[in-house]
């Protein structure tokens, strides 16, 4: 709204009017319009300057959610390369092993590119005697496989209204099929059934039969692993970090 326009458009109508108003003279009546005039555009300015730190706010979250995806990608991606450099850990025609470790680079080179110079650098990993047999190898990928879903997905609600929302779930939903495989290749169920696996930090929370606020019918009793399976749950920060700790040097 232009008041200066207004005050204008009422004055070729009644170009007495603010001489008639006793207690408005043209210069207050001026004055009167400029006051105004701020007042309107004040709560636009407000709210720009709401937006732009709302604005910076929201990317520094997106920067660190993706930095902490980057930190999980980085360590698998080490961790199948890792595995397939270990003499009679893998075998010559294992192509599972390998895809899955070209995925994980391929998740490391996105992050990266969609971080930019804000992109962490990579991390120095230790992992102990896990190559020391495939049996403990597997079961290893596994257990990271299945934390990396729980992260992508306690992560999900930071990074709402954002494009890096789609890119995270891009990731996401490979990283569950990685998780379903290394768990078929283990001879097990393709998600996770049962809560007390182990390592325990890994699977808690897994028991919860309430989505949403329902709980869910059938819970109790034979049907309860059939209703804790359809479901999975997110990890925090806080819990994936805890996890991924012992691999950091």
């Amino acid at each position: 709204m232009n008041l200066f326009q207004l005050f204008e458009d009422i004055e070729k109508i009644d170009g007495d009017m603010p001489e008639r108003v006793s207690y408005y003279s043209r210069r207050n009546w001026l004055k009167m319009s400029r006051k105004v005039s701020t007042a309107v555009a004040a709560p636009t300015v407000l709210a720009a300057s709401l937006n732009q730190a709302y604005a910076q706010a929201s990317q520094t979250a997106v920067v660190d959610v993706l930095n902490f995806a980057l930190t999980l990608e980085y360590l698998e991606d080490e961790y199948y390369r890792t595995a397939l450099n270990t003499s009679g850990l893998i075998a010559s025609d294992d192509q599972i092993i390998r895809q899955i470790s070209k995925h994980e680079a391929a998740h490391v080179a996105l992050l990266k590119g969609a971080l930019g110079s804000a992109a962490i650098a990579k991390p120095t990993f230790k992992f102990g005697t896990v190559f020391s047999s495939q049996q403990t190898f597997l079961a290893v990928a596994q257990a990271l496989e299945d934390t990396g879903v729980r992260a992508y997905k306690g992560q999900a609600g930071n990074l709402l209204g954002t494009d890096a929302l789609t890119t995270a779930l891009q990731i996401h939903s490979v990283e569950a099929r990685h998780a379903a495989m290394i768990r078929r290749v283990r001879a097990q169920k393709g998600w996770i059934s049962d809560p007390a696996e182990q390592p325990a930090a890994v699977y808690a929370g897994e028991d919860n039969t309430t989505q949403a606020d329902v709980a869910l019918p059938g819970a109790t009793g034979k049907d309860a692993a059939r209703v804790r399976e359809a479901f999975d749950e997110p990890l925090t920060k806080e819990q994936v970090l805890a996890i991924a700790a012992p691999y950091l040097a």
